[in-house]
């Protein structure tokens, strides 16, 4: 459409209150422009009081980071294994790695999209008779904010005694029977990066269960200083603390996390409305099956909107496209994201599996077909603050133009 702004995926927006520059410049008044200062403080405060008042919270400088430290607090190590979800994008996996232990894949669920518990039990007791070990931790993610089944992946991991790290990057407000996810294993973790619900630029917090575990983590966080008046290490640190300023930044854009979230609801519900009598596309909402605890458990931030497409609708252009691989979003979909590109709308394909990532080819895997089958069929669509209900009128009109009859 010419002359029209393009519309981005996701772009977190900056608060109209002023908060964020008041904050940044408290901290150059005050000359705090280090990985200390009161920003840290406020924001890990205000953190703690928007989660609910009962875990501690410590922010880093990624979300990444957090993975990495909740995984070496809950001690793996070289030779360990960590059961991660497929269906995520690579930074539920990558920390894994850096601590030379081997991720095991686990596949979906096709209601939440997220991982199968029933699978994850049969992952779990097969790897103890491969190995002989239990495996060192497990990481459920929120997938574009959408909630896991937490009680029952909480049942399985409380038989066999491994802890739980929720992988909630993406799923900031998101809850499971009324409680924010990140709060329900032994770590959570969040991500503040320039596209999530809110951001610091770049960012990511880590959710403890007391303050004894955020005390370490900051340790690890801070180089594994040891307490002498000169600089001492007998462990292995990293240089993973927030600045200051990025702190302050957070801690404007926590005036508006509330209205952020209510805002990623409102553009899903219009999307549902618009898109609801197109046949063949289909939004992921919050699926109707209840969890353990009895009601809808379910309540998405749906930080990304995503929709599934069937493999019979046709979209013009498609006989130009050509799949890579059998494995690959079929060619309605991609032709479907080259036609929105050209109208100015970004989109995106769905997370290709980490179990289908060259990377990782060598890792154990236990699927079941849920999310190849969705890698190939899903589209996310534009979310973001900055998307006005103008945008989704337009991103609706134009996805129904670009259907053949």
């Amino acid at each position: 459409m010419p002359g029209r702004k393009r519309i981005y995926l996701c772009l977190a927006k900056m608060s109209e209150t002023g908060l964020e520059e008041k904050y940044i410049q408290e901290a150059f008044d005050t000359n705090w422009v280090a990985p200390v200062g009161a920003n840290i403080d406020g924001f890990e405060a205000d953190l703690k009081r928007f989660l609910g008042g009962d875990r501690e919270v410590v922010c880093f400088s990624s979300g990444t980071a957090a993975i990495h430290l909740a995984l070496l607090l809950c001690g793996v190590g070289p030779g360990d294994e960590v059961l991660v979800q497929s269906f995520t994008f690579c930074a539920s996996a990558h920390p894994v790695a850096y601590l030379g232990a081997t991720p095991v894949f686990v596949d979906s669920e096709k209601d939440s999209w997220n991982m199968d518990p029933e699978l994850l039990e049969e992952a779990v007791r097969d790897r103890i008779a491969k190995t002989g070990k239990v495996p060192k931790a497990i990481v459920p993610a929120a997938l574009y904010g959408m909630p896991y089944q937490i009680d029952r992946i909480l049942a399985v991991a409380d038989k066999y005694g491994i802890p739980v790290v929720e992988d909630a990057a993406e799923g900031m407000g998101s809850t499971f029977g009324g409680r924010m996810l990140g709060t329900f294993g032994k770590f959570g973790v969040l991500s503040f990066n320039g596209n999530k619900m809110i951001t610091t630029s770049g960012g990511g917090a880590l959710i403890c269960e007391d303050a004894k575990t955020k005390e370490k983590a900051v340790w690890y966080a801070m180089q594994a200083r040891e307490a002498y008046p000169y600089y001492q290490h007998e462990h292995i640190g990293y240089n993973y603390r927030i600045s200051n300023i990025c702190a302050g930044i957070g801690r404007g854009q926590m005036s508006v996390a509330d209205a952020h979230i209510a805002h990623h609801r409102h553009v899903q519900a219009r999307y549902e409305e618009l898109l609801r009598e197109v046949p063949g596309i289909t939004m992921h909402g919050n699926p109707d099956t209840p969890g353990q605890a009895g009601g809808s458990c379910f309540d998405s931030n749906f930080w990304l909107c995503s929709c599934t497409i069937a493999p019979e609708i046709r979209v013009k252009g498609q006989e130009k496209v050509s799949p890579r691989s059998s494995g690959e979003p079929n060619g309605n979909v991609e032709a479907l994201r080259l036609f929105l590109d050209r109208a100015g709308i970004e989109t995106r394909p769905l997370w290709k599996p980490m179990h289908r990532q060259p990377v990782y080819k060598s890792a154990p895997a236990y699927v079941n077909g849920v999310s190849d089958a969705l890698f190939r069929l899903g589209l996310c669509l534009p979310a973001g603050p900055r998307v006005s209900d103008a945008d989704v009128r337009y991103i609706a009109k134009t996805l129904k133009s670009a259907l053949t009859a």
